[in-house]
């Protein structure tokens, strides 16, 4: 391998800070933000451009496909250019092989003809279809020597079979690589093809394929046709479905990531599986966290391939299952986090293949993309206003549409309320990273407002309150900076950063930082629901530093732990103070660290506001990882009532904090957990980032 490759692989993160960041958030910085979990590398590439454009058109990959090389920074398709919506197989191929950018929507079935043949696909493009309903039937897709930075995904490519179930006459595929870079596979349905589903040849590298369903096919993921040990591919969460060889077969591949797939041979069906993963010739594998089930030959090696297998789960298989040699760290190339092996077939089977979500917006038109409103804000006069509140109040009363607020990179002290009456808003930073754009203010709860009217209060404390409905923050930090040490003499530190009272609330990317009451997750009364969903962001404090009566899930993210003012460890995560009959706090497949005392914080205490006994405070932490900070009895009273008499609980829970069930430590049964999932938690809402 050449020294140039081997210094591409390594991604250097941005580490400077904008010039008056609140300290708080400036003593984060050491948490290596950006590396705790999955695809959650943003900070590295500003996207602003195209910050309008819905989510799905300005996703970008995870894994090998993310790492800058070979002239290339990570794989984003075409979101840089317009979006189109395609629905006859002219068009698809006059955008597909357009020297220029384009995502292109596939709205409906689209019929190649002839039979079998693949179109021809041009760099920089995202082809992805509207919901479910993108199919390409009887053909698919080929990237040549040098297309780089294309996505694929959310397709349904089916039905080039010809009747010949190891049909050697027809190279019938539903994508083909030969020498591309840079390319992303994702969330698709591909089955019944002639050949291979996915053919990834001839050095084709930096190949990421993740969340597709690759079902009813005979020779289904294969990878090698070169003599040259060169390619890096990652290939995660997929599920294999009645599938008999190539599953993949991965043959002279430099490093082959695998984790968090399933492998399924049902019996009594007209597929019996030859083999699962197959190490081949010189490739080096890691096996992660997978699934086996009822396979032969689970995993096979050839003795000059090196694979190792860690944390997978075979059940029902029989035949060889091996692993051997040497083979190479992933995280030495990006960040990823693992979903527990038993979780994956449940997982998958729910999550994998098209999604309604995607490609299902307004924006998917003909010609450009009709973007939402949107307002700008720049300290510097740049934009159309300068605070945030101002671009608030510029949102019209009663909106029925999104609005994006896109704050430009500073430091903006300033207090900012989103009213009830105006939904739909999202406040975007579109700096490089979520440490670029800062909305900051120092107000605790026994401060005197500058009127003389009172104290602040716990909630009025909050730098941003957020009190309408289907609002999302994205990029950015919000912090509360009141200085205890300072103002030791004020009856009331509680010091809220952010405050949402409302229903289907999207955090995503975000750093919310304070030290007592960081993050209110309330509702706008007590018989009003108040959904939340918190996702790759980072929460800061030390004492009941997320509080409310919210039904809120926390996924994927990290929980940084925080001394006091007074350099002590000692705190408490969580203080819900849920309704009986509703859902509490559900934190998932996070991570808590943070430079504090072993076992010096609790996970949750029980607050009942007002001593009002009827309440019933919920706090469920599971699938996460869990630092020595964390006591070996994780629940603490609070106001006279034992958390024993609420809803506490753990489940597969690692780390050095991390115990076994007791009285004092309850675990949730595997039946109990299956009724604990996030979808549990957020019933007939499924958010999508906008």
């Amino acid at each position: 391998m050449s020294e140039t490759r081997s210094r591409a692989r390594h991604r250097r993160r941005r580490t400077a800070l904008v010039a008056g960041v609140p300290a708080a958030v400036a003593a984060a910085g050491v948490l290596a933000y950006g590396t705790a979990f999955g695809a959650f590398g943003e900070d590295a590439r500003p996207r602003a451009a195209a910050a309008a454009a819905p989510a799905w058109a300005r996703a970008v990959a995870d894994g090998f496909a993310s790492v800058d090389a070979l002239g290339q920074n990570g794989t984003y398709g075409g979101r840089d250019g317009r979006t189109v919506t395609v629905r006859n197989l002219a068009d698809l191929e006059k955008y597909a092989t357009a020297p220029e950018p384009y995502v292109i929507v596939v709205a409906g079935t689209i019929t190649v003809n002839p039979k079998g043949r693949e179109i021809k696909v041009a760099s920089d493009k995202t082809i992805v279809g509207s919901g479910t309903s993108g199919h390409i039937v009887g053909g698919g897709f080929f990237l040549g020597q040098g297309v780089h930075n294309v996505i694929i995904r959310n397709l349904t490519i089916r039905d080039s079979y010809e009747g010949v179930w190891n049909d050697k006459e027809h190279d019938f595929d539903a994508v083909q690589m030969d020498g591309a870079h840079h390319v992303w596979i994702d969330h698709n349905d591909l089955r019944h093809m002639a050949d291979g589903l996915i053919d990834s040849r001839k050095d084709t590298t930096y190949v990421t394929v993740s969340w597709n369903r690759l079902r009813n096919n005979n020779k289904t993921f294969g990878i090698g046709w070169t003599p040259n040990v060169t390619a890096d591919l990652t290939i995660h969460h997929n599920w294999f479905h009645e599938t008999e060889q190539r599953n993949p077969s991965t043959d002279n591949v430099a490093h082959a990531h695998l984790y968090n797939n399933y492998l399924q041979d049902e019996t009594g069906t007209g597929v019996t599986s030859a083999y699962g993963n197959y190490a081949r010739g010189g490739t080096r594998m890691v096996l992660e966290n997978s699934y086996f089930q009822g396979l032969n030959n689970p995993v096979i090696k050839d003795a000059t391939a090196g694979l190792v297998q860690r944390g997978n789960v075979f059940s029902g298989t029989s035949g060889r299952n091996e692993s051997g040699g040497t083979a190479f760290d992933p995280k030495t190339y990006y960040d990823y986090t693992l979903d527990p092996a038993v979780a994956v077939p449940a997982l998958l089977k729910s999550g994998a293949g098209p999604r309604s979500s995607i490609g299902t917006t307004a924006a998917a038109t003909t010609g450009a993309a009709a973007a939402p409103t949107t307002l700008t804000v720049a300290k510097d006069g740049s934009g159309q206003y300068t605070s945030v509140q101002k671009a608030v109040d510029a949102v019209p009363a009663g909106n029925t549409s999104r609005v994006v607020i896109q704050v430009k990179p500073g430091v903006y002290r300033e207090t900012v309320k989103v009213p009830a009456n105006k939904p739909h808003v999202t406040i975007r930073g579109t700096g490089a990273g979520r440490k670029d754009t800062v909305l900051v203010e120092g107000h605790a709860a026994g401060m005197t407002k500058p009127d003389g009217s009172g104290t602040y209060g716990t909630g009025g404390s909050a730098t941003v309150a957020v009190e309408a409905d289907d609002f999302q923050a994205h990029n950015l930090t919000v912090s509360n900076d009141f200085d205890e040490s300072r103002n030791q003499h004020v009856n009331g530190h509680q010091a809220v950063a952010l405050r949402t009272a409302a229903d289907r609330i999207v955090l995503d990317g975000v750093i919310v930082s304070g030290d007592q009451d960081t993050l209110l997750l309330d509702t706008a009364a007590r018989d009003r629901t108040g959904r939340v969903r918190v996702t790759n962001s980072y929460v800061i404090g030390n004492v009941d530093f997320v509080f409310g009566r919210a039904t809120a899930v926390i996924d994927r993210s990290v929980i940084t732990l925080k001394k006091r003012w007074d350099g002590t460890s000692a705190g408490y995560v969580t203080a819900p103070s849920t309704p009986a009959g509703r859902k509490g706090f559900l934190i998932t497949r996070s991570t808590f660290n943070g430079s504090v005392a072993t076992g010096s914080f609790f996970l949750g205490r029980p607050w009942h506001a007002g001593g009002d006994a009827t309440l019933d405070p919920q706090t469920t932490v599971r699938d996460s990882s869990l630092s020595g900070a964390v006591r070996a009895t994780p629940w603490s009273d609070m106001g006279g009532f034992s958390w024993k008499g609420d809803r506490f609980a753990e489940y597969r829970n690692t780390g050095p904090g991390a115990g076994t069930a007791s009285g004092d430590r309850p675990q949730l049964t595997d039946a109990q957990a299956a009724d604990q999932e996030i979808a549990d938690w957020l019933g007939d809402w499924t958010p999508v980032v906008e």
